[in-house]
This record gives C-alpha cells, sequence and structure tokens, in this order.
C-alpha cells in the first residue's frame, strides 16, 4: 500500500502574509475579510498574520516573491480581482498575475496562493467575494492552511 500524506487543517503557528491588490478594492477588501476571518477560525494568531497592500494585481508577484524570500511565512497569499473591461489590458494583467505567483512558489519554496478573482463583469466578482459563490479568499486561506501543512509534513518525513 503506498504511504499516503495527510494534514490537519490547523492553522495554529503558521506564519502567514496576505499580500491585497487596492485596484477594485470594493472587492478585494471583501476577499482580505474572507481570508482573515478563515485564518483566524483555522488558529491563526493575529500576531503571525501581516497584511501588505499594493497597487494593483500586477504588483501582487514582486511582493510576494519579497515576503517569501524573508523567511518569515509558512505561506504567502495574493488576493486581487481583474475584471475584463474593454480593452486587452485584463489579459495582460490576469497572465502576468497568474503566472508570476506560480513562479514564486516553485522559485522560493513557500507555498504562494492564487486568489485573484478573472471575471467578466462586477456581479461575477461579488459572487465570488462573499457572494453567491463563496469567499474566495477564505478558500484561498484554506489553501494557504493546507499547503503550508503539506509542505511541512513532507519536508520532517
Amino acid at each position: 500500500m503506498p504511504k499516503e500524506i495527510r494534514v490537519e487543517m490547523d492553522g495554529q503557528g503558521l506564519r502567514m502574509a496576505v499580500v491585497v491588490a487596492r485596484f477594485n478594492e470594493f472587492i478585494t477588501r471583501q476577499l482580505l475579510t474572507g481570508a482573515l476571518e478563515t485564518l483566524t477560525r483555522a488558529g491563526v494568531r493575529d500576531q503571525d498574520i501581516s497584511v501588505a497592500w499594493v497597487p494593483g494585481s500586477f504588483e501582487l508577484p514582486l511582493v510576494a516573491k519579497t515576503l517569501a524570500q524573508t523567511g518569515q511565512y509558512d505561506a504567502v497569499i495574493c488576493l486581487g480581482a481583474v475584471i475584463r473591461g474593454e480593452t486587452s489590458h485584463y489579459d495582460m494583467v490576469a497572465g502576468h498575475a497568474s503566472s508570476g505567483i506560480g513562479a514564486v512558489g516553485l522559485e522560493t519554496g513557500v507555498p504562494t496562493i492564487f486568489g485573484v478573482l478573472t471575471t467578466e463583469n462586477m456581479d461575477q466578482a461579488i459572487n465570488r467575494a462573499g457572494g453567491k459563490v463563496g469567499n474566495m479568499g477564505s478558500h484561498a486561506a484554506m489553501t494557504a492552511i493546507e499547503t503550508a501543512r503539506l509542505v511541512q509534513a513532507i519536508k520532517t518525513s
């Protein structure tokens, strides 16, 4: 039978960084609220959470990488909202944020979580920031806890 690595969804003792895009703050603040509530419910202490605001989703990867490289965090959660407009700007920002955030985790070994909404319109964003679909900030926080614990388990096994 293969060895299976399982972890508890317990945030106690974890240190988390959250990077939040200020652009579309009406949405991103709700994502942040969901993430912070979830981290707290899972046992992460307030003093073990750092929040950094950046101008927009394009800037998320750089600040996430800077935080990850400090060695002070078990995971970095990136929150943003890119809502399609009338120009190709959406594709550039969404693509850069996605590939950049993914690269941070691979380059640093620190779980770096993609919590960026990429939606066609504001209604879709609202629905994913605490509306009908739930709060994707909360989902990103749970993903951060699970991934951080899994990385820890792998390193100690």
